[in-house]
């Protein structure tokens, strides 16, 4: 079986885990700070915080920029559901905006007539690892007085006019999750170059706690603590991180070179600016050039020992978001498999995923 994702530890992880257990600083810890310190400055802000997860890294975001009830955030209806989510935690109201049909990533040219006197941020998601139209989104957020929260979490060291995207907007999120492009097996970040914001989002991280007086509370926080075991595995893959990079970049341009040029199949358009690392090929199929739908493509791939998945659902297809109807995210949605994508996938592997692909063809 080729399966969808697996982690690439190949590295220190064993040994700092280790070293981390002889410490007895289970919880916090001088990985933490290490993590914290060295992923903040490859990205290039000022200040990091680590997180529980993605989803913590985006509501902690949202409570440090004072996001409550009744305020609007504009979020992709394409994506996962994370930002909508954080957003609907605080008690705020996600507004959805329809993507762009070629990158996929929320449509710019579409978020100033969503924006009213409630909006209070936007939070771009750089979807699979594409990066959206920044140039053209700080604008709009300036002029409208908007923060922006970059949901980088797919896009880790992606960059946008050679600049690493979560750097970008007033904070950047990720996540560490186990199929992303370094891993803790879960774990997020937060970062800013807002010094104010830092200070509110680390007391807020950690129960609401003074920093330097312990037990005394200045608001009501979260547990939203990662542990030193889990740093630790993260400090060694930001070892290797240009190695897997390097993989990362290897597999999504083999997988160019086999279906680019194939009709019926179609990648997400990269934009001239945009130098990308792909979290997660995905592939838009035209079904009229297949001899089934994608979902029983997905079936007899999975059958050849080929594990994908699906696009995401759009908020506009799920009620429980009352989203609006939006065309470009739903027809994208129906016909989206993402592919293996992890970074020791092999090119025998890639090829052999790509000729099964082209046999389920007409």
């Amino acid at each position: 079986m080729i399966p969808w994702g697996k982690p690439l530890l190949f590295g220190n992880e064993y040994k700092f885990i280790s070293n981390a257990l002889k410490s007895t600083w289970i919880s916090g810890g001088e990985y933490v700070k290490k993590f914290e310190r060295e992923f903040s400055q490859l990205i290039g802000t000022k200040y990091g915080i680590t997180t529980s997860n993605g989803t913590t890294a985006l509501h902690l975001a949202l409570l440090g920029l004072g996001i409550s009830k009744g305020d609007e955030v504009i979020v992709p209806g394409f994506t996962f559901v994370a930002p909508a989510n954080a957003v609907i935690y605080t008690g705020g109201k996600p507004v959805y905006v329809d993507v762009d049909p070629k990158t996929w990533c929320l449509n710019v040219d579409l978020i100033e007539e969503h924006i009213s006197n409630k909006t209070k941020a936007i939070i771009p998601v750089h979807v699979y690892g594409n990066v959206c139209e920044m140039d053209k989104l700080i604008k709009i957020a300036d002029s409208n007085e908007l923060f922006i929260i970059e949901d980088a979490a797919e896009a880790m060291f992606s960059k946008y006019d050679k600049v690493f995207v979560g750097s970008l907007g007033t904070v950047g999120c990720f996540s560490f999750q186990s199929t992303k492009t370094i891993t803790m097996g879960e774990g997020g970040a937060v970062l800013t170059n807002d010094k104010e914001l830092n200070e509110k989002m680390r007391i807020l991280h950690s129960h609401g706690m003074r920093q330097g007086k312990r037990y005394w509370h200045d608001f009501i926080g979260y547990n939203y603590r990662l542990t030193n075991l889990q740093a630790a595995l993260g400090c060694a893959q930001l070892e290797k991180v240009d190695s897997i990079i390097k993989e990362k970049v290897r597999i999504y341009k083999r997988y160019l070179k086999n279906l680019s040029n194939i009709d019926g199949i179609y990648f997400q358009h990269i934009k001239n600016k945009i130098d990308p690392v792909i979290w997660a090929v995905a592939i838009r199929i035209n079904p009229d050039f297949f001899k089934f739908n994608r979902d029983i493509i997905m079936v007899k791939l999975r059958e050849k020992d080929i594990e994908t998945r699906p696009g995401f659902y759009p908020f506009s297809l799920m009620p429980i978001y009352k989203a609006p109807p939006m065309q470009s995210a739903e027809q994208i949605s129906k016909n989206i498999i993402s592919l293996p994508s992890f970074a020791s996938l092999s090119d025998e592997d890639i090829d052999y995923i790509c000729k099964e692909i082209i046999d389920l063809m007409r």
